[in-house]
């Protein structure tokens, strides 16, 4: 299967590459970022480095998280994606370097993946997961076209709720 190259009017979304790493060690050491997650922060920039090599959702399932660039100046702003769950579903996922916060990355990349997941990888529904007080996350969630589906702790966030959207 080809690799996946997503363009929108002001980004690139790409499979991962190891010259991503200094920008996701970066991106997990930022306290604030990973307050939602439940994540805890790379040591180095050589662990960011062999999570990026040990990736295989791409071959595995054609799809995954991808690099977010900014198409105008080339810089990377996060990742977002799709990722097939052991539970036997598919969730949309996100996360931006803080300085990109509040500016409509996040939705952008969420829209294009998830109809990607729709159009390409023929997917019936996908899932987006968020820690209940994170607001900003959960109202990506809603302008993709999710709905709430369920309250369910998840990934370290005891208070977290699941959106849903299906296939049109």
């Amino acid at each position: 299967m080809e690799p996946v190259h997503i363009h929108t009017s002001r980004l690139l979304l790409r499979e991962f590459d190891l010259t991503d790493a200094p920008s996701f060690f970066e991106l997990n050491a930022d306290p604030e970022v990973l307050r939602w997650t439940g994540d805890v922060a790379f040591p180095d920039v050589a662990a960011s480095e062999a999570l990026i090599r040990g990736y295989d959702t791409y071959r595995v399932h054609g799809f995954g998280r991808w690099t977010m660039f900014r198409l105008s100046d080339g810089e990377i702003l996060g990742w977002c994606g799709l990722k097939r769950q052991p539970e036997s579903f598919v969730d949309l996922g996100y996360r931006l370097h803080r300085r990109h916060w509040g500016q409509g990355y996040a939705t952008e990349a969420a829209q294009a993946s998830v109809d990607l997941g729709f159009q390409r990888f023929g997917l019936d529904a996908i899932i987006g997961r968020a820690a209940r007080g994170n607001a900003a996350s959960v109202r990506v969630l809603e302008k993709v076209g999710m709905r709430f589906w369920k309250d369910e702790a998840c990934e370290g966030i005891e208070d977290s709720v699941l959106y849903r959207v299906e296939r049109p």
